[in-house]
């Protein structure tokens, strides 16, 4: 799994790589000198397996189109369609449809104690839980943002996500299933 996600990150940083003869060799070079592979290599050793596979697994969806009431990638994700897919191709966990329902359905925890594959919510429509994204470590999130934008990982300390930023949660290992 971790070569796979591995793999995925080289094909979205191969596109902001400089071009040359070895491609692979830049690609590498441009993970290692970003710190992206230590980070996956301590990810994979800080968290449980299904936590890794979860966002292993949330990193293939990378540049999927944004659909407002999206639910697969064959057609596109919004932020809770994508949230609930993930859980429940990854973990067999049913979430509810709605960002403020998947609130509701988790538990709260503070932001100091995140661990990938927790559930990050933003006020972005003036309400307190109106979008969804899964934490990946090191204050990054991947969602799916918006009408015209696509499946991504963006960090929580942007000014813009960080003053919408509202709770965090996590899913329970039991209950709760719809």
């Amino acid at each position: 799994m971790l070569k796979r996600t591995l793999l995925i990150l080289c094909c979205v940083a191969s596109a902001h790589a400089a071009p040359s003869n070895n491609a692979a060799d830049d690609i590498e070079r441009y993970l290692a000198e970003r710190g992206i592979v230590a980070q996956m290599d301590q990810m994979r050793q800080s968290v449980g397996d299904t936590a890794t596979d979860l966002v292993g697994n949330a990193m293939n969806f990378l540049g999927v189109p944004y659909r407002r009431g999206g639910t697969n990638a064959s057609t596109g994700f919004d932020c809770s369609g994508f949230v609930r897919s993930m859980f429940e191709q990854t973990v067999g966990k049913v979430l509810p449809r709605r960002a403020s329902e998947q609130a509701a359905v988790t538990e709260k925890i503070d932001k100091q104690d995140l661990k990938p594959g927790d559930l990050v919510f933003f006020n972005t429509m003036r309400q307190t839980f109106s979008h969804v994204g899964i934490y990946v470590g090191d204050n990054k999130f991947i969602h799916s943002p918006r009408s015209g934008k696509s499946v991504r990982v963006e960090d929580m300390r942007d000014a813009y996500w960080d003053r919408r930023f509202t709770g965090a949660r996590r899913v329970p290992a039991t209950g709760n299933d719809n």
